[in-house]
């Protein structure tokens, strides 16, 4: 099976895209890829809501969760909830509410998605739905729906900002008790490289990492709202390919970057991931496998990190692989397309 979809606007420039190229086949249909969107949120909390109850169904409080091959539920501990001094799990019921919590929030996005993939309008027009409707080459736009996920992300950087701050802090691994953490609003120390040998995931109190979340949540609002209010400038324009493939391989590209910071910050940094939620600390290295490991024990740690190692590897194959098609790049014949944007 095949979908045709018209390129550019153009009846006669058809491009005939097979069913598994998946969302590449909706490039045109702004309401039907709104659909795939909110339907692939609505996956990803039911994974997070199913795994959160799954784990605690297996649960065993007299064991260490490193040992338990747990990845949701740490998380969760971390953050300070249902645990009392020394990590112990005192109660279970909050991990119980947000399970069944993210289970309600994914039918509520599960709906929408599958109202905008089969009844709602296939392409959102500008006049009817503003907001939403866009242009791939609508420069002013496409900014504009990146100023909107800045803010959206530095918003979320704040929300951790208010757990630890005022709504029943973290849990503090270096005094083995849930506590409020006032920020140290000065964190640069990491960032610059003039303290630790880890870089920022050389972090070492919880004071930083929350001073470290209002910069960022602050950095990405500011952004956020300059890239909605302004225009991009000339030499942007001649820089960035203005596509739906560029688009792709830009967030795939930045997925593969943060991927390979977390793979090396969860396996060094026990501040932010508790030894006592994730086990012991890891060794990296490139001439081993699992990259890293602790001692041959499969904890936590070691396949959290390995996930995200992988995981990134992969974003990155799939940013190479679109940006080399946005640029021109012809896969089948091994030769850029003769009106290829070259910069």
């Amino acid at each position: 099976m095949t979908a045709t979809i018209r390129v550019q606007g153009n009846e006669s420039d058809l491009e005939r895209i097979p069913w598994w190229a998946g969302n590449a086949r909706l490039t045109e249909l702004s309401g039907r890829l709104l659909g795939a969107h909110v339907a692939h949120a609505g996956l990803i909390v039911l994974w997070a809501g199913v795994m959160t109850l799954i784990e605690l169904a297996n649960f065993d409080p007299s064991r260490p969760m490193y040992e338990q091959g747990l990845i949701l539920l740490p998380h969760l501990a971390s953050l300070g909830l249902g645990v009392g001094s020394g990590g112990e799990v005192l109660e279970t019921d909050t991990y119980f509410a947000v399970g069944v919590m993210h289970l309600i929030s994914s039918a509520f996005l599960g709906f929408g998605g599958i109202f905008h993939a089969l009844r709602g309008p296939a392409v959102l027009e500008t006049k009817l739905f503003p907001l939403f409707s866009y242009d791939w080459q609508d420069k002013n736009k496409m900014t504009t729906i990146l100023g909107i996920h800045l803010v959206l992300l530095g918003l979320g950087a704040w929300l951790l900002v208010l757990k630890a701050m005022a709504l029943g802090g973290l849990f503090d691994p270096e005094v083995g008790e849930v506590r409020t953490i006032l920020p140290n609003l000065n964190p640069f120390g990491h960032l610059l490289g003039t303290e630790g040998r880890h870089w920022i995931a050389g972090v070492d109190s919880l004071e930083d990492v929350v001073g470290g979340h209002i910069w960022v949540g602050l950095l990405l609002i500011v952004g956020g709202i300059w890239h909605m209010a302004t225009q991009p400038f000339g030499w942007a324009e001649r820089i960035f390919v203005w596509s739906g493939e560029a688009y792709l391989s830009y967030s795939l590209g930045a997925l593969a970057l943060m991927g390979f910071i977390a793979a090396y910050f969860v396996s060094v940094n026990p501040v932010v991931y508790p030894e006592v939620f994730y086990g012991p600390l890891l060794q990296v290295g490139l001439d081993r496998y699992p990259l890293f490991e602790q001692g041959g024990e499969l904890t936590a740690r070691v396949w959290l990190a390995n996930a995200h190692f992988w995981l990134a590897f992969f974003f990155l194959q799939g940013h190479l692989f679109h940006a080399l098609k946005a640029r021109g790049f012809n896969f089948r014949t091994g030769k850029l397309n003769a009106t290829a944007q070259i910069v």
